[in-house]
């Protein structure tokens, strides 16, 4: 073989072992944040990154791991979380890219509609500002109660101006809301906590958010790494053609694409 023959290719196998080197971690809830992760992982593998998905059941350490670098990106939670999130924590994480929305639900075994909801009845919400305001953003939209400010995304139970049934609230770590369903007359759920617990948002949810909810879930990172290349292919393949179809036919309305 020729020196020129041999010379090239070293040349193509160190591009290649320097391509395949390139390495992406990822922080995500399972569903179906992780599910995503999982379909675009080989079309990633295609393009020289090896992804490795690690699976939160909280939306707090994702934040933590990434902030401290020991994670790459995450995959979890929408902007007005993560605004106060960085808020709250002082941490500087940022948006790479929007892929869907998770419309929000308020689920129960007790009653089949909110019009059957008698006075003093129950309602758990999630206990984190962001989503538990969006609960009670949607009840609102419901009709069942009226907040001081009609637009407070991060409204808790304190600011409720009117409460005509005299709904009594309980604040729950988002993820647990599924397992209290049998004690309270309402829960309102994160669709992702809802698939886990093997409700169909679509069909068993009393109230549910339109696909033109603000709360589009993002993929997170830190300023000095979200514009890697590596980062890059990540989030082209997050809002590709082939992930719209996996989303649209996997979840069938219970997740909606953004892009």
């Amino acid at each position: 073989m020729k020196l020129t023959k041999i010379l090239a290719l070293a040349a193509t196998l160190v591009a290649f072992s320097a391509q395949a080197a390139d390495k992406l971690t990822v922080a995500a809830t399972a569903v179906p944040h992780a599910e995503i992760l999982e379909f675009v992982k080989p079309k990633l593998a295609d393009q020289g990154v090896d992804m490795d998905v690690k699976v939160f059941t909280d939306y707090v350490q994702p934040n933590i791991q990434v902030a401290q670098e020991r994670m790459d990106a995450n995959f979890f939670q929408h902007q007005p979380y993560l605004t106060e999130f960085n808020d709250g924590k002082g941490t500087n994480l940022v948006s790479v890219v929007g892929v869907h929305v998770e419309p929000f639900g308020a689920y129960s075994n007790k009653i089949e509609s909110l019009d059957d909801l008698e006075e003093g009845a129950t309602i758990a919400i999630p206990n984190d500002p962001t989503n538990g305001g969006r609960a009670l953003l949607l009840l609102q939209k419901a009709g069942l109660i009226t907040l001081k400010d009609e637009s407070k995304i991060t409204a808790t139970p304190r600011d409720i101006a009117e409460n005509p049934l005299d709904l009594d609230f309980y604040e729950l770590e988002a993820a647990t809301l599924p397992r209290v369903l049998g004690q309270v007359d309402v829960a309102m759920i994160n669709t992702n906590y809802a698939l886990e617990a093997g409700l169909n948002p679509t069909e068993d949810a009393l109230i549910i958010e339109g696909a033109d909810s603000p709360y589009v879930n993002i993929l997170v990172a830190r300023p000095d790494n979200k514009d890697s290349e590596a980062m890059q292919k990540l989030a082209d393949v997050l809002t590709s053609e082939d992930v719209k179809s996996f989303i649209q036919e996997k979840y069938e309305g219970a997740v909606v694409p953004a892009f």
